[in-house]
């Protein structure tokens, strides 16, 4: 009997061959669903409703493959219908790989029927159609997880967006520690804010690359703008500094701000990360002020030019760390700061004003140095501590 090859126009009533292919689909789809069954232990695991909906997919591949069997002078262009029998959720839950193993399964179960199936002489023509379809399933299979990512990328960046957002204006919610999680924060390790000022538009093409380049330098990561300013919370178990250090080509010239390490994730730390991000942001506005300042440079390292610009948090701190402790102390600390710094930084000076010798003088300057650790010989340490004595005695 003659048969229409695959790939040449058809011709005449159908073949014997088409007439078996067409009566066995109910056979090729339970057997496609056996094999799964014994060879695909994530088949086996995945829950009820989504082993349903791949059953569905091998069936609607079996039936598109019959019915392009009947006409195969025409392109298998129908194969995407296939995965259009299943929800686009379920690229979640089964992957890229995973489709493609159900379509070997689908096409070894064909060729192991193809001589029953086939008409005698026709088993090569039942094969070459198989592997032809096959390959074309494939390419569809790779266009749908291609789609589906694409879409996912973009919801994630907005949800991104949407947690930086409420980070850095302290709007913290139940929703937001799952917004984390669905970004796929690993929730291991620390959490470090980084801030600087990118001249460069947040469009799609840059955020992804900056994304990547983020994702490499840090073990979790989310990137976000805030006006004209790039706010990164990098997170895990590496060293965090020196992956902000690595970002630093990434932002504009001028001031990077880092924040204090915050010892826990971000899912379960998002106070202290609201704060931590409030911090960064305050010192960078406040960082113009210090044109000498390393970069990056730490929040706390800005404390001085972040009263200036009114962060209260900032104020509070100076008069924690450095004035209230000195002023608790028994040793005269304060007084002899006072006076040190009230006499133009001079050690004779202080001392005659103490009337103490200038080695007491000395050694209560290294006292205020392990109560503070800010230096009073220090330049930048000496203006910190001016800094706080003067709001201390304001509080006061």
């Amino acid at each position: 009997m003659a048969t229409t090859a695959p790939g040449q126009a058809s011709s005449g009533p159908a073949t014997e061959t088409q007439r078996r292919v067409r009566d066995a689909s109910g056979v090729l789809s339970s057997a496609t669903l056996r094999r799964l069954e014994q060879e695909a232990p994530w088949y086996r695991a995945l829950p009820a409703e989504d082993r349903s909906w791949v059953g569905l997919v091998a069936q609607a591949g079996i039936a598109a493959f019959v019915t392009w069997f009947d006409d195969p002078s025409q392109s298998p262009t129908g194969v995407g219908e296939m995965f259009a029998a299943a929800p686009p959720q379920l690229t979640r839950s089964i992957s890229l790989q995973q489709t493609l193993q159900l379509v070997r399964i689908g096409v070894e179960v064909v060729e192991a029927q193809a001589t029953r199936l086939a008409a005698p002489g026709e088993e090569r023509d039942l094969r070459e159609a198989v592997l032809r379809y096959s390959r074309e399933v494939a390419f569809s299979a790779a266009e749908v997880y291609a789609r589906a990512a694409e879409v996912r990328g973009a919801w994630d960046a907005r949800i991104e967006a949407l947690v930086v957002d409420a980070l850095v204006r302290g709007d913290i919610d139940d929703s937001l520690r799952s917004r984390v999680a669905a970004l796929g924060w690993s929730g291991t390790g620390g959490t470090l804010v980084v801030a600087g000022t990118s001249t460069t538009r947040f469009e799609e093409d840059w955020g992804a690359d900056l994304r990547r380049a983020v994702r490499r330098a840090a073990q979790d990561a989310l990137v976000g703008m805030h006006d004209d300013r790039l706010v990164l919370f990098l997170g895990g178990e590496d060293d965090l500094l020196a992956a902000a250090t690595a970002l630093l080509p990434r932002f504009s010239p001028g001031p990077v701000v880092v924040g204090s390490p915050i010892a826990g994730s971000l899912p379960s730390e998002l106070a202290e990360c609201a704060r931590a991000a409030g911090e960064v942001l305050a010192a960078l506005n406040a960082a113009p002020a210090w044109p000498q300042a390393p970069r990056p440079v730490q929040a706390v390292e800005l404390l001085p030019e972040r009263v200036l610009v009114g962060d209260a948090a900032a104020r509070r701190e100076l008069v924690d760390r450095a004035y209230r402790p000195l002023a608790e102390h028994t040793g005269s600390l304060l007084e002899t700061l006072s006076a040190y710094l009230g006499t133009g930084r001079s050690l004779e000076a202080a001392a005659r004003h103490l009337y103490v010798h200038p080695n007491t003088v000395r050694y209560r300057l290294r006292r205020v140095t392990d109560v503070t650790g800010w230096d009073p010989l220090d330049a930048r340490d000496s203006y910190v501590l001016q800094t706080a004595l003067a709001l201390g005695r304001l509080a006061a």
